[in-house]
This record gives structure tokens, sequence and C-alpha cells, in this order.
């Protein structure tokens, strides 16, 4: 098969598992938990603990991931998890009980790690092998592509179809994603060098590097969460934009479908941690602009740079995986996910507490972007650390030389 034309199939089981995984299976929730509160009795507190029970199942699966070097293990994984996907997507639709709900949202957690993690480090480490740029921007459009088809889904099945009924219809959609997502992937290849020959090195950063760089993607987990598990709530009950919400979510996911790609532009030029302070700041602009400046102008512009920022990030930070890492991606990758993992237990939770006790989920987002100002200092920080172990490197080389 000609090489390019392999490619793009990897590249598109990748899109189509990530649009099954993270836009189905996922974040469906997200446009559907107005719908379910109206419809099916879900309260605010219920709903912010169902999404920190997805979050919770997400960060299990990350935590499978770090633990895993098979890459026959983590294949079997990925897959298994793509059948999953689809089983949670059709078991919200049958139960109206919290508990049962509860355990769907655990194990959509899981198999969205599944995509994220697993089926990402194999498709970086397929990219690696073949001597392609393993830059994942157009991998990770699956993310925005997933986001912003579940927008219009609801947006257009909410004029014919109760909450129940849209479970179903995404339900067959995960059946027709889930063919490519799982056809499309090769067997992993296992051998220790690349397709032309040359040794696969890992190249791992100083353990100082590690936390500081946890610490501030755990910031991340808090930006991202909050809007965008909240964000059709939050600007539903925004003054003038009652049922205005599900717009702000389609802006978010169309701004994430090139966002990857634009970032791994960026990132080419300034560097990765340079693109990764810039999108930081960005974000944090746009986390705040749905209250700040209010009204529909505010909420559209919000969450294009939300959603032109948040998975930015996440690619830029598992692509520095991938070149510190190219023999395990996953590992490192699974570890910062840990981090993400957790804020995105506490962010939903938190929220939900605060719109519980102040019936308005606005205060998630001041301390959201709270949260990110605390994030884009860490990344600076990042840099300085980062020229202190360049230093170190040189004078050990230096010294190895003089030896």
């Amino acid at each position: 098969m000609d090489d390019q034309l392999q490619r793009m199939k990897v590249l598109g089981a990748g899109i189509f598992s990530l649009m099954l995984a993270l836009g189905v299976a996922r974040f469906a929730y997200t446009p559907l938990l107005p719908l379910m509160q109206a419809q099916a009795g879900l309260g605010l507190a219920e709903g912010g603990w169902l999404a920190a029970i997805n979050y919770a199942g997400y960060l299990t699966g990350a935590l499978t991931a770090a633990s895993i070097s098979d890459l026959v293990l983590k294949d079997r994984l990925y897959r298994i998890g793509m059948v999953v996907a689809v089983l949670t997507t059709v078991v919200m639709g049958l139960s109206t009980d919290f508990w049962v709900w509860a355990v769907s949202r655990y194990l959509a957690g899981l198999s969205s790690a599944a995509s994220m993690l697993l089926g990402t480090g194999l498709i970086l480490n397929w990219l690696i092998r073949h001597n392609h740029r393993h830059e994942l921007g157009i991998h990770f459009a699956g993310i925005g592509l997933g986001i912003a088809g579940c927008s219009v889904a609801v947006a257009v099945m909410s004029q014919w179809l109760d909450w129940r009924a849209q479970w179903f219809v995404f339900t067959v959609i995960a059946c027709v994603l889930l063919v490519p997502a799982l056809a499309w992937l090769p067997a992993p290849d296992t051998s220790p060098v690349t397709r032309t020959g040359a040794p696969m090195h890992d190249n791992p950063p100083s353990p100082l590097f590690m936390r500081v760089f946890m610490a501030s993607y755990f910031c991340a987990g808090v930006g991202f969460v909050v809007s965008a598990t909240f964000i059709v709530a939050i600007v539903n009950r925004l003054p003038g934009l009652e049922g205005q919400g599900s717009w702000s979510f389609l802006a978010i996911g169309l701004a994430a479908v090139p966002a990857c790609i634009v970032w791994d532009f960026i990132a080419r030029r300034t560097g990765a941690l340079n693109a990764l302070i810039l999108a930081a700041v960005l974000q944090i602009v746009g986390i705040l602009l749905p209250v700040v400046v209010g009204g529909m102008v505010g909420a559209i512009t919000g969450a294009l740079l939300f959603g032109g920022t948040f998975v930015g990030m996440v690619s830029l930070v598992l692509t520095m995986a991938g070149r510190y890492y190219p023999t395990r991606p996953a590992k490192m990758m699974g570890k910062m996910t840990v981090s993400y993992g957790v804020a995105q237990i506490l962010g939903p939770a938190v929220t939900g507490w605060l719109g519980a006790t102040f019936g308005s989920y606005a205060g998630g987002l001041y301390f959201a972007a709270a949260t990110m100002v605390v994030g884009s200092a860490l990344l600076m920080l990042l840099k300085l650390v980062e020229r202190r172990d360049q230093r170190a490197a040189l004078l050990a080389a230096d010294a190895a030389g003089q030896a």
C-alpha cells in the first residue's frame, strides 16, 4: 500500500476513535446535560458528580496506560475500549437511575483514555517508526470534530427527540465510527528500530522538569474541564442567553478542529513551551469572556478562544511526550494525564458545589481562570528549568569528552 495512503488511514483511525470516545461517549453528555436536567430530573450537583465520575474513569485509564509497556497489550486494550465506548452510550438511554448513569460515565471515561492515550501512543509510535513528522495536529482534529458534531446533532435532534432517544441515535453514530477506528489501525510493530533501521532512543526530561510540568498540566486540566463540561449550562443561565448554550459548545468544537494543526505550526517556530504559554494565556481570556463581557458575543468569542487552545495544549503536551519517549510515549502521556485527570475529577465536583451553593455555574469559570493563571506561571518557570537542564547536559558532555 502507498505509504502516504497508509499514513492517512492510520491518522483516520485516530480521528474516528477520538470522535467516538471523546465526542460521542464522553462529550455528548455536555450538550445533553440541560435536556437531562429538564426532562430526566438530573440536579445541578448530580450533573457535576456524573462529570466527575466520568473523569475518574479517565484517570483510571491514564494510570493503566502509564503502567503498560507491551505494545500488543496496548493495542488489545485500545480495541476493547472502542467497543466499550459504544456500549456506554446506549446504557445512558436505557435508565433514569443515577447509579446506572454513574457506571456508564465511569466506563466511558475508561474508553476515552483508551482512545486518547493508548490510541494516540500507538499512532505516534507508528509515525515515528515510518519516519513521518510526529506532530499530532491532524489526529487531534477528531476531538473538535466530535464536539462540534455532537453539538450540531443535539441542536437538530432536540426539535423532535427527547433526551433518551438522542442517546440511542448517538449509539447508532458510535457504531458507524467504530468500524474505521478498529479496521484502519494496523497491528503494532514491536521492533526496536524505525523502518529505515535507525535505533529508537528515549531522551527523558529531568525529575524537576517532570514535577513542574505535571503541576502545570493539572492547572490546565481544571481550566479545561469546567468550561468543557458546563459551558452549555453556564451560557443557558446567563441573562438573555436562555437556550443559546449549544451554540457556544458548537463554537468550541469548530475552533478545536484546526487548532492542533495551528499549534503544531506555532510550536515549530516558537518552541513547544512558548506555544504552551501563549495557549494558556489565551485560554484564560476565553474562559472569562462569557461572564465578564456577557451576551452572545462574549459567549461565542470565549468559546472560540477556549476551543482553539485547550485541545492545542493537549496536543503539544502529548507530542512532547512522544519526543522524550519515542519507544513508549504512552507511559509519559499516562503520567501527564494522571495529573490532568485528577484536575478533571476535582474541577466538576467543585463547580457543581459552587453551582448548588450560589445557584450558578459562573463561579466555576472564575475558579478555572484563577487556576490557569497559576498554570501559566508554572509554564514560565518550566522554561528556566529547561535552560538549567540544558546547561547541565552540556557540562556533562564536556566532562565526558575531556575524560
